[in-house]
């Protein structure tokens, strides 16, 4: 009788046990299923898709320093702060020396494209700003003093210094064909901007950031045409054209200053042997035109040869200002290409010469150390404004180290 009601107890001591333990029992909830990026390759390398939507997204840039000696982008025949400081001191700036220094610029440059299809075509939203630290020219007032600069030649200029600030380069929406935002002038970017140097447009082949509403029809069988309504901005030192009672005189000469916009219009063709395109600018504040042609021949697989020229209408009629060609007298023209000698190295060069003969000739070897790291040395030679000086001709060096991600 004791051992059967010991098992009988030992029994009910167990269901009571597991009673409790199936009531306090954890329930493991089921994995919520992970979005993976997935790999957008609708519009090429780079894009993914935003988890959950549609859309493509390419986030890419690059950071790139520069260096610049002679006759470049850089500082040329800048005061002397020493010697500008003596002349502060004695009250004497008839012999105030001017010498060259580095022209430096770092830049990090960040770009977004953003894409999706709609039953209007593809919507897209793109933008590149660019963050630099640049050495430039500064006003020639030095250690806080302000002096009489009355007599001061103005050729002089200012003195180096350096400066952080930050450029919308482009930013703009496109749908279809249509495109409205800031970006360069379709005068330059319809006909291909001109050659893979870095100091490109020595000889101007045209303007850059603008405002612009644009359209451009592509045919799909190499065939395109396009229109652009643009605001057009530019400073220029105007002290050599208008009679001021000041020294050097600048101004935004070339935004619009009324509801008439710049307008653009361009037709291009382009086969498996090359291109060609041409575009007219008309410029609604000097009431000017200007017209550029371009030719692209594939000489072989490794080489590809450029011919550009441009042709503006008021040489003769005493406006000296036009947006579109801003080159010297009445034409200028422009040639070069690319040579991939190596899976590794291409060589670039671009050569121009304008009406007023300015000459310029750049070349370069564009070098990939690793992958997406570029070393670029550039040899620049100019003979520019039309000068009988034997000294105006003039030499310059130029080194780019740029790396580049995103594809």
């Amino acid at each position: 009788m004791n051992i059967k009601s010991l098992l009988l107890g030992s029994a009910a001591a167990l269901v009571a046990v597991s009673g409790a333990r199936a009531a306090d029992a954890v329930v493991i909830a089921e994995p919520e299923p992970m979005e993976y990026v997935r790999i957008c390759d609708t519009y090429g390398v780079g894009f993914y898709y935003i988890p959950g939507t549609e859309t493509c997204l390419k986030v890419s840039g690059y950071l790139r320093y520069d260096v610049g000696v002679g006759d470049t982008n850089g500082l040329n025949n800048v005061i002397d702060k020493s010697d500008f400081y003596d002349a502060v001191i004695n009250d004497d700036f008839d012999d105030l020396d001017t010498n060259d220094t580095y022209f430096k610029r770092a830049r990090f440059a960040l770009r977004v494209d953003a894409r999706s299809e709609t039953e209007l075509g593809t919507l897209r939203v793109y933008a590149q700003v660019n963050f630099n630290y640049d050495t430039q020219t500064d006003g020639v007032a030095l250690l806080g003093l302000q002096p009489d600069l009355s007599g001061l030649d103005p050729s002089f200029g200012g003195v180096s210094t350096s400066s952080n600030y930050v450029v919308l380069e482009h930013g703009y929406l496109e749908l279809g064909g249509f495109r409205a935002g800031v970006t360069d002038s379709y005068f330059s970017t319809f006909t291909g901007y001109s050659s893979g140097v870095s100091n490109d447009g020595i000889i101007p082949y045209g303007p850059f950031q603008t405002h612009q509403l644009s359209y451009t029809f592509n045919g799909g069988n190499g065939f395109t045409a396009g229109v652009a309504l643009e605001t057009g901005t530019g400073w220029s030192d105007i002290s050599g054209l208008i009679s001021t009672p000041v020294g050097l005189v600048s101004a935004d000469i070339y935004a619009i200053d009324s509801y008439m916009p710049h307008v653009v219009g361009g037709l291009g063709y382009t086969g498996g042997w090359g291109g060609v395109s041409g575009v007219v600018g008309y410029d609604s504040v000097w009431e000017e035109f200007a017209v550029k042609g371009r030719v692209d021949f594939n000489a072989m697989d490794a080489v590809t040869l450029f011919a550009m020229a441009g042709w503006k209408s008021n040489e003769d009629d005493g406006t000296p200002f036009n947006y579109y060609a801003q080159w010297g007298g009445d034409w200028a023209f422009w040639a070069g290409g690319a040579w991939k000698f190596t899976e590794q190295a291409t060589g670039n060069l671009e050569i121009g010469y304008d009406d007023a003969d300015n000459f310029s000739t750049v070349v370069n070897v564009d070098y990939e150390l690793v992958r997406n790291f570029h070393i670029i040395p550039e040899v620049i030679y100019t003979d520019n404004f039309d000068s009988d000086d034997d000294d105006a001709d003039a030499w310059g060096g130029f080194l780019r180290l740029q790396a580049n991600f995103g594809g």
